[in-house]
């Protein structure tokens, strides 16, 4: 059984002694990062709870079991981060994560979960969550993806990190600037370029340029090629997306 397993079943004694060990350094004065646990199993929540709680620098401000009701109590508990598993009842919770990321952009989002196929690796990273930490990994492990995802990088555990860079297509690896996710999101959602440079206030030449830019960036030729990319990125709400073609 690996050690963040058996921590999260182990006595609460345990749990604090490990999170003891777990401990790096960190400004005497620093604010608790606040947490919030979303898991539909009770005794993964208890143990995230027993041993995070037991660690000055954390502090539990909320959880829920479905991704349904971590939308509702994150927007009032504001959690610096979100630990959320993947399977849960009704919403999954990449999704809740993506949904998170437009809602709640205060928030970060940290998956841990048990399952590691290449599906869910390359979905993690489209979905907006900021790292992937796998059930089987160290204590110490999760206390340094916590810290890392906190300070706005982002951490995913080394034997997935090759697994999700093989799932991502060319495409999803481009950066992209603000202005060109929301120009994309627009074209996703079927809008014109004449309500686009509306909506932002901007030329139609200036428009057009945005439109080639993202066509030569992303190789995508289509309103359908753009909606599934907006989609697959959590650019947009699927209810959003664009039937229609260029």
């Amino acid at each position: 059984m690996s050690k963040l397993k058996r921590s999260l079943t182990s006595p609460s004694t345990g749990l604090r002694a490990e999170a003891v060990r777990t401990r790096v350094g960190r400004l005497p004065d620093a604010p608790p990062i606040r947490l919030f646990l979303v898991d539909d199993h009770p005794v993964v929540r208890e143990g995230l709870r027993s041993f995070l709680g037991a660690d000055s620098r954390f502090k539990i401000v909320g959880e829920a079991v479905s991704g349904e009701e971590a939308l509702s109590l994150v927007l009032r508990a504001r959690p610096h981060l979100v630990l959320m598993d993947i399977n849960l009842p009704g919403m999954s919770g990449l999704e809740a994560a993506a949904r998170l990321r437009r809602r709640a952009a205060w928030t970060k989002v940290l998956i841990l979960s048990m399952h590691d196929r290449g599906e869910y690796v390359a979905q993690v990273a489209r979905s907006g969550a900021r790292g992937f930490v796998l059930k089987d990994a160290s204590p110490s492990e999760l206390v340094r993806a916590i810290e890392m995802v906190h300070a706005g990088q982002t951490w995913f555990s080394p034997q997935i990190a090759a697994t999700m860079f093989k799932e991502l297509t060319p495409a999803d690896r481009v950066e992209l600037s603000r202005r060109e996710r929301e120009v994309l999101a627009a074209i996703a959602e079927g809008a014109s370029s004449k309500t686009i440079a509306r909506r932002f206030a901007v030329s139609l030449s200036t428009v057009r340029t945005y439109r080639d830019r993202l066509r030569r960036k992303l190789d995508l030729h289509s309103i359908a090629a753009f909606t599934e990319f907006a989609l697959r990125n959590g650019l947009i709400d699927p209810r959003r997306a664009a039937k229609k073609r260029f």
